[in-house]
């Protein structure tokens, strides 16, 4: 390295970072790295390292409100633009059809604005929490800066690259300067796992996943588990343990024997590690499930749905009709993809909606006056029941759509 920073502590800068620090090279890259600086000063990192792509989270304005607007505003004024390929997470509504589905003028005013300043420092608008589907795909070993936490985790558990779980500046920062403090997640030996679970309990539906994860979440809370004895699994289903892990428990990496790249090609589990059995999953869905047997709406896509669930919804709902709404949230890409194939007339054709460029986690779904809302996401429940206040019934994709269909919920 080419000298060490004077504020730092074990911390070494190149020349060109050092200039960037001091000011040399402008206020806005300046704040980035003093961001980047801070962050790695924290963690002990020696060194900063380049990323390939960045997920910036910090969208909605339900979490940002009138203050991350000036934080937003102060960077575009200063000509902020970014160095890495960036993206964007899911915002508070649906950024065409708002005025249909109910959310109010004042809430979607602002959130377009948070949008386009965004999009004004050269990140993608792609509002959604599944970037890897929209050209944000990084190779296995790749070092990124991922922000959302259900993408984080399906980042470096089912593809093997690498990110610590990234805040909304420091996601912004790395973003500005290309690079992120090199420690955490970014280190090998920092991605043993801490833990064994293993699993004994049936794994017949595809909500056995999320509610696997809740259990593994709180017992291993920011470590990193291990699992065995799981069937072979979609990836569907990857990204609902791990969503629902990084709900209950903020869980950022995991391993599945025989099943995740890394698990697949060395020993991934570090010599001290605690052991737990799953021999059912009740207690999960007892959690789960705090809702009435009346169903008011049922919410599919958290994280984002893909094509592939998003084909299997349309086959079910195909001929039919839904007695309360059904909203089935994903990215506009996915969504026109889905319009192309047919998928979306017959989802709508049944009353349901395909919405784009939210969830129900990030959007005002308290307003709406909801009591119990239906879900095929664990992490959606967990988080609708302690920051929206709605009740909710936690299930699979087949019996959300019963659901919908029946505006009843039916075990």
């Amino acid at each position: 390295m080419e000298g060490n920073i004077a504020v730092g502590v074990n911390m070494q800068l190149t020349k060109e970072e050092q200039s960037i620090y001091d000011g040399e090279q402008g206020e806005v890259l300046q704040k980035a790295m003093e961001i980047l600086v801070a962050l790695g000063q924290i963690y002990d990192a020696e060194k900063l390292i380049p990323i390939k792509s960045v997920q910036v989270a910090g969208v909605s304005y339900k979490n940002l409100g009138r203050p991350g607007i000036e934080f937003l505003e102060w960077w575009v004024e200063h000509g902020a633009d970014v160095k890495a390929f960036s993206t964007l997470n899911p915002a508070g509504i649906d950024l065409k059809r708002w005025k249909e589905l109910g959310f109010s003028e004042d809430f979607s005013v602002n959130q377009q604005y948070i949008v386009d300043l965004y999009q004004k420092m050269g990140i993608v608008p792609t509002c959604t929490c599944t970037p890897y589907e929209l050209g944000n795909l990084p190779k296995f070993g790749d070092h990124i800066g991922w922000s959302e936490s259900s993408a984080v985790s399906f980042a470096n558990s089912y593809i093997g690259a690498r990110t610590n779980r990234e805040g909304g500046p420091s996601a912004l920062a790395a973003a500005l300067i290309g690079k992120t403090p090199c420690y955490g997640y970014h280190l090998d030996e920092e991605r043993m796992a801490s833990s064994v679970f293993i699993v004994d309990a049936k794994m017949t539906r595809d909500s056995d996943f999320g509610a696997l994860g809740v259990l593994a979440g709180k017992e291993t809370k920011k470590g990193i588990p291990y699992f065995r004895g799981l069937p072979d699994m979609m990836s569907y289903n990857f990204k609902q343990l791990g969503a629902s892990m990084a709900a209950s428990g903020s869980v950022a990496l995991y391993h599945v024997d025989g099943q995740t790249p890394e698990a697949r090609t060395r020993n991934m589990i570090a010599e001290a590690n605690e052991v737990y059995a799953i021999e059912d999953l009740k207690d999960a869905y007892a959690y789960l499930n705090t809702g009435s047997e009346k169903i008011d709406l049922v919410s599919m896509g958290c994280p984002h749905a893909s094509m592939e669930e998003i084909m299997i919804i349309s086959q079910m709902l195909k001929g039919k009709s839904v007695k309360v709404p059904l909203w089935i949230t994903t990215s506009q890409a996915t969504a026109c993809q889905a319009s192309s194939y047919g998928y979306k007339d017959v989802i709508e054709g049944s009353g349901a909606k395909l919405i784009t460029d939210t969830c129900m986690v990030v959007s005002p779904i308290e307003e709406f006056g909801y009591d119990t809302v239906a879900t095929n996401s664990a992490k959606g429940c967990y988080y609708m029941q302690s920051w929206c206040k709605v009740r909710t019934r936690y299930g699979g994709m087949r019996q959300c759509v019963d659901a919908a269909l029946t505006g009843r919920w039916s075990e």
